[in-house]
């Protein structure tokens, strides 16, 4: 089941069709038994520690209250993966910094992932995280980000953080995803199968 991360501040619901796309994805090229439709997942409600992966995105600031950083931390402790995208692609943005500060103080300080980490090789192989058509359209950062940023717990990403803007790139009308000559949401099956492998 595809879980999008509900927070109280902000805008958690930018990129509606996101779940759409990456349940297709996950029902198409592997046997990873996936719900129709994805689910809204808040963070101050405690089902949402059920699934092991959770997807957060947004533009505004994001402020966890105390009941999500409590959950945050409880996620990522029992093993969840939660990966949060930056939808303005901007480091030096409300959400950039508002959310990895977030994170530091549920979950731990980012660092560089490294691009051989065998995220980038769970299903498909990737040479470090795939590069999006967002990063250089003038917006935002304006920069080719060559590698995402995580949290680890005894070597396993607990939190993926990414500045590539995949919310954008993956945000599209479902039935326009059959004209992709080659399928852009494929890393997410990588986060998958890494979610639920690792």
């Amino acid at each position: 089941m595809f879980a999008t991360a509900q927070y109280e501040s902000g805008d958690w619901d930018s990129a509606p069709f996101v779940p759409a796309n990456i349940i297709d994805t996950i029902a198409r090229y592997t046997e990873i038994p996936v719900a129709p439709i994805g689910v809204v997942a808040p963070l101050s409600e405690e089902r949402m520690l059920r699934y092991p992966l959770l997807y957060l995105t947004g533009h505004l600031p994001v402020r966890f209250n105390a009941a999500e950083q409590r959950n945050v931390r409880r996620f990522v402790e029992r093993g969840g993966l939660l990966f949060v995208d930056d939808h303005d692609h901007d480091v030096d943005g409300v959400f950039h910094k508002s959310a990895t500060e977030e994170i530091a103080r549920a979950a731990g300080p980012l660092a560089e992932l490294p691009n051989d980490h065998p995220l980038y090789s769970s299903f498909f192989k990737f040479d470090g995280p795939p590069a999006t058509s967002q990063e250089l359209n003038g917006w935002g950062d304006n920069l080719v980000h060559t590698h995402l940023l995580a949290v680890q717990r005894e070597g396993r990403i607990a939190v993926l953080y990414s500045s590539k803007d995949y919310s954008s790139e993956w945000n599209y009308h479902p039935e326009n995803k059959r004209f992709l000559a080659v399928d852009n949401t494929r890393f997410a099956v990588n986060l998958a199968v890494y979610a639920l492998t690792a």
